[in-house]
């Protein structure tokens, strides 16, 4: 009986569209991280002088600084944006699916 469900879950086409914009938004959402890490790592690795220089003159902040906290910042940022989506839009499609296969 659970393989007939699994089954018209799977060819609805609200499931299909649920997993599709699922998996798109978590992919633009894992390469805007991975970009603005391996992007921070590379300068740190190969120009590390321009993240040693100071905000402003006089100053003993220097650039890195806020920059990475700046990261880490859009990675607590991105995972909100998750978050209300799978809370709002994609929970909605699920109830949707759910309702329709109990039928």
């Amino acid at each position: 009986m659970s393989q007939l469900i699994y089954a018209r879950v799977r060819e609805n086409p609200k499931y299909q569209a649920l997993v599709k914009r699922r998996g798109r938004l978590a992919a633009i959402l894992s390469a805007i991280v991975l970009v603005a890490y391996y992007s921070f790592m590379m300068v740190v690795a190969f120009a590390p002088a321009m993240l040693g220089k100071p905000l402003s003159e006089g100053m003993t902040l220097s650039i890195g600084i806020p920059i990475g906290a700046a990261i880490i910042v859009i990675s607590w940022l991105l995972t909100g944006v998750y978050s209300y989506f799978a809370n709002g839009p994609f929970e909605d499609l699920t109830n949707d699916l759910i309702r329709e296969t109990a039928e």
